[in-house]
């Protein structure tokens, strides 16, 4: 049911990047009586504001406790390896093309919480991926995005394991 109600979630956001309605739009929401909005134009106007030098920056889209949406920009250039300990993590690719490296080990594993960082994955399985795709990357799992030839915008959102 969770994952049911992700994928929903999921087709919304893609719809309101691709039919782009008026600005003006809230990215959390304050009222838990109501749908909230972030509109596309909203979105293009955060995204030209990241910053130019950082291999991997984002915008948040929505929080709705436990689940935070955010589109991400990753721009072709080394990026960082992670594992979440307690969440799952779903993507939506809204444009370009990569490969994600999955499974196998972080090398120069640093901790924060239940996350985990590293410089890159030893080891793992590669997926090419492009505009329209989904992926999913389980708790536990390391992944990290490589081969980014041009900018890549991803929506990804957290997923709490069921307790």
């Amino acid at each position: 049911m969770r994952m049911f109600a992700a994928v929903a979630v999921l087709f919304t956001l893609s719809n309101m990047v691709a039919a782009q309605p008026p600005a003006g739009s809230q990215p959390a929401p304050t009222d838990r009586t109501k749908a909230s909005h972030f509109s596309a134009a909203a979105l293009a106007e955060a995204l030209a504001k990241l910053p130019a030098d950082r291999p991997a920056s984002s915008v948040r889209v929505f929080s709705l406790a436990p689940y935070n949406v955010n589109v991400e920009r990753r721009l072709p250039q080394p990026q960082g390896a992670s594992t979440h300990e307690a969440q799952a993590e779903l993507f939506y690719v809204v444009d370009g093309s990569a490969t994600m490296l999955t499974g196998g080990k972080l090398v120069g594993e640093t901790r924060n919480g239940t996350n985990l960082s590293g410089k890159s994955i030893e080891g793992g399985t590669a997926q090419k991926f492009g505009k329209g795709d989904f992926l999913i990357v389980p708790s536990g799992v390391a992944h990290q995005f490589v081969d980014v030839q041009s900018p890549v915008v991803v929506m990804s959102m957290y997923l709490p394991d069921a307790k």
